[in-house]
């Protein structure tokens, strides 16, 4: 199975790494990939240029093996939505890979609002990244939904390309890039917020100099 996990990566930190890397292990993908948005559809758009949130992303995995960077949607012009990204991938990589797109909790509650979320479901299974004890489902469409399409277990989305929904708990860490951003805009260090690479590019470059703060946590 591979994971995909999208976002604007404004700068990566361990809030993003973490998780992710306990979806890696917790369902034993074959690979997870990072693809960071070019254009988001529901947030502010990103602070730094894509080739330096891609240069971020790049130095913060390069020592986990199973993790790698897609730049397909920093390469396509327009709106960056979650049912072109897994389309293109589906035709990249066949109709019967396992493909597991991870979200928030934050992000699933609104699932039934984004963009032909029915297709995108069938494309691939949703994986919710959730803290122990989160309660993700509140609107009964959404209770309806997980009804229907929900599965425990690992081993049953291995045997299906897409279509179900498993929650996966994962350590909830209270970071946010935009938090690292207004640390940079007041003189601040970010250490231990982000990897030691990542830091080190955006103390080498300058790339956060007089950026806007934006008000949305990535």
């Amino acid at each position: 199975m591979i994971g995909i996990f999208g976002g604007t990566f404004d700068p990566v930190h361990f809030g993003h790494l973490r998780p992710a890397l306990e979806c890696l292990q917790g369902l034993d993908l074959e690979q997870l990939r990072f693809i960071p948005l070019k254009v988001p559809v529901h947030r502010p758009q990103p602070c730094a240029s894509p080739a330096a949130r891609l240069a971020m992303l790049e130095a913060a995995i390069a020592d986990e093996p199973r993790f790698m960077v897609d730049a397909r949607e920093l390469e396509r012009p327009g709106r960056s939505y979650s049912y072109d990204t897994l389309a293109s991938l589906r035709a990249e990589l066949g109709a019967q890979r396992p493909l597991c797109l991870l979200v928030g909790a934050d992000a699933f509650a609104a699932f039934l609002r984004w963009h032909r979320p029915q297709e995108i479901l069938e494309l691939a299974h949703l994986v919710v990244m959730r803290r122990p004890g989160h309660r993700a489902l509140v609107d009964p469409e959404l209770e309806a939904l997980y009804a229907r399409r929900g599965s425990d277990t690992r081993a049953e989305l291995a045997r299906a390309p897409g279509g179900r929904i498993l929650f996966q708990e994962v350590t909830q860490i209270d970071i946010s890039a935009t938090r690292i951003r207004r640390l940079l805009a007041t003189g601040q260090s970010p250490r231990y917020l982000l990897p030691e690479p990542v830091r080190a590019y955006i103390a080498r470059t300058g790339v956060y100099d007089g950026c806007g703060m934006g008000e949305l946590p990535a």
